[in-house]
């Protein structure tokens, strides 16, 4: 259940921000929160992470749910015994079906966030939703995951 929270939090906090943005912002409007530091940039993404596959929706229309289904099983086999794999689990499904959403309703993903010290691609909180499971199934995998047999 704690799992299931989680995910509608962090989809809910995706979606909001989102919709914020681009109810407040022009495409391509740059609003900065903290000066070098953290700008808001509503750019349209109908690609992947930094753009690749490009025009692709159809493609992610149709894996991202086989993708989110995979992970749904993997969750549920972990939920109780391998907890820090099932929050990263959990982190990666709200990421990719807060971005799903966005297919859905858009035809394209809503970014904002930008990192206004290095020259970093602008991405989303479902974005970075996905980047936290990633690092927390890797972590996981690399230090815990023969502990379990």
């Amino acid at each position: 259940m704690l799992y299931l929270i989680l995910m509608a939090v962090v989809v809910g906090c995706d979606q909001l921000l989102k919709s914020w943005i681009t109810t407040h912002l022009a495409l391509q409007q740059v609003q900065n929160l903290i000066p070098n530091l953290l700008s808001l940039t509503y750019l349209r993404n109908n690609g992947a992470a930094w753009s690749i596959l490009e025009g692709k929706q159809l493609f992610f229309l149709i894996l991202t749910p086989l993708v989110i289904l995979v992970l749904a099983y993997l969750l549920f086999k972990a939920r109780h015994e391998q907890r820090l794999y099932a929050l990263g689990l959990s982190f990666m499904i709200a990421g990719a079906l807060g971005n799903f959403i966005d297919r859905l309703r858009f035809g394209y993903v809503v970014d904002m966030l930008q990192l206004d010290f290095i020259n970093f691609p602008i991405f989303n909180l479902a974005d970075s939703a996905l980047t936290i499971g990633v690092i927390l199934v890797f972590i996981y995998l690399i230090f815990f995951a023969d502990e379990k047999e």
